[in-house]
């Protein structure tokens, strides 16, 4: 029998959204040069939020300048002095963590379960865990004194607004750099949060400027000659674009793009565990992750039982109001977005794949897709290729260890990947032999501040997170 929820709203009033907001830029809200503004919208609901001030590269140049000028007193700070703003931010971050949550779900459309028990908490570490770096960077393994690199150009998604912002402000200004950070359009909320969050710690202006913006805005920002490190995490289109862009220039960058990950069931895997981990590994902010475990192998003796486990499972996940807490999937991030989950959806089924959803209502305001299942899918098959970024499993089957590996590994990207089954040494031979950057082990979407993340191939290089993180930040 399927349990009866009641509506479990968390309450929007304990966010106050203004009807507009400026460009941050040396430590001051302010109007584009050029007067353009642009609404950002609640994907579950498509009412307004707000108006926002679009970047021009004006306002980009002004941004640098005061990031630069700013450099030199906060690259001179001591580690331990720095350390105490990170404190003072993740601490102010805990304690506006559910007003931030609930800011993240109106803009995003992920469910408030997600921004307040996952998002939040791993923003807060991560503050907290690279405030502990900043008097410590000699003993990080990268030579005495080692030196921060001057202004950061940061261009982040919007699939984990705040949570990208912390991964990559963090370090930067732990290492003793100075930042201009683009939002993404859809979602330029929480940084402008954020950048109050800053002036509520007492950071010095123009340690961090937040710039929302269109694409052009993020050019600008990364083709600006006085920027001396480029992070960004998107597509990997756009990633090669600002390869070739940087291509000659002094500019050092880390790159976090896209990925197909494979998650690998073997026959003696516990069943009922393996489910929910492919669960969280593909519905987890509805598909909208650059890691997520998009393509199910599974072992052929136990996939029948798998399949029919999985859609068990799938026909009891609550889609609808991503405010409400019993929510576990939410909305799609723009409309744009959900074409391209359409597109490529109906490409898998003009190839022949076998497509299932379970019977679920879907809002009729917002931006709503289905959890799906691809079964009958070979490698060759668009929806086993191309990166979906929404709701969408593809299942295919092996016989043998070496099978699974060649084809987990049959693929441009290299981002993520999930090994399923009882036996140690099976984890660790197979682990050994994926092109993945992360290997999760009987568990999928686990992440850590202590734990470096980055790509292979097409997925990008550099890596965020854990010391590793904090070369890309220091002059090495």
């Amino acid at each position: 029998m399927a349990f009866e929820y009641a509506p479990a709203p968390e309450s929007r009033s304990v966010v106050d959204i203004a009807p507009s907001y400026g460009l941050f830029i040396d430590g001051e809200f302010t109007d584009a040069a050029d007067g353009k503004v642009f609404k950002t919208v609640s994907p579950s609901t498509e009412e307004v939020l707000s108006e926002v001030a679009q970047a021009g590269p004006e306002d980009v140049d002004r941004a640098v300048k005061a990031a630069r000028k700013a450099f030199v007193k906060w690259s001179a700070l001591p580690g331990a002095e720095r350390a105490k703003y990170l404190f003072r931010i993740a601490r102010i971050i805990q304690e506006r963590s559910r007003e931030l949550a609930v800011l993240e779900t109106l803009d995003n459309g992920k469910p408030i379960r997600e921004t307040r028990d996952a998002d939040l908490p791993l923003v807060a570490a991560h503050f907290f865990y690279y405030a502990g770096w900043a008097d410590k960077l000699d003993h990080a393994g990268y030579g005495a004194n080692p030196r921060p690199l001057g202004v950061a150009g940061q261009v982040i998604p919007w699939n984990f607004p705040l949570l990208m912002l912390a991964w990559k402000i963090a370090p930067a200004l732990a290492t003793g750099n100075t930042v201009v950070l683009k939002p993404a359009e859809t979602t330029p909320l929480s940084a402008l949060f954020f950048a109050d969050i800053c002036r509520q710690a007492g950071l010095p202006r123009g340690v961090v400027n937040i710039l929302p913006g269109y694409g052009d805005t993020g050019a600008a920002l990364v083709q600006h000659e006085d920027v001396d490190k480029v992070a960004f995490t998107g597509s990997t289109a756009v990633g090669k674009a600002i390869a070739r862009q940087i291509a000659g220039t002094r500019k050092k960058a880390t790159l976090e793009l896209g990925g197909k990950g494979a998650n690998i069931v073997f026959d003696d895997a516990p069943i009922d565990q393996a489910v929910e981990g492919i669960v969280t590994g593909i519905f987890f902010n509805q598909g909208q992750v650059c890691c997520a475990g998009s393509r199910l192998l599974v072992q052929e003796s136990v996939q029948d039982e798998l399949l029919d486990s999985l859609k068990r499972r799938l026909s009891t996940l609550r889609i609808g109001d991503p405010l409400d807490k019993n929510t576990d999937l939410g909305a799609i991030n723009s409309a744009e977005q959900l074409a391209r989950i359409k597109t490529l959806a109906d490409a898998g089924e003009a190839e022949g794949a076998e497509r299932w959803s379970p019977q679920c209502e879907l809002p009729s305001s917002g931006y709503w897709f289905a959890p799906t299942l691809f079964t009958n899918v070979t490698q060759a098959h668009t929806v086993a290729r191309d990166e979906i970024f929404g709701p969408v499993l593809s299942v295919l089957t092996f016989r043998t260890p070496d099978e699974a590996v060649a084809k987990a590994n049959n693929t441009q990207y290299g981002l993520s990947a999930g090994i399923w089954t009882e036996k140690g040494s099976r984890i660790l031979a197979v682990a050994n032999k994926l092109r993945a950057g992360v290997v999760w082990a009987n568990t999928f979407n686990k992440f850590d501040p202590t734990s470096p993340f980055g790509g292979y191939k097409e997925s990008g290089y550099g890596r965020e997170g854990g010391r590793h993180g904090l070369e890309a930040y220091l002059d090495v």
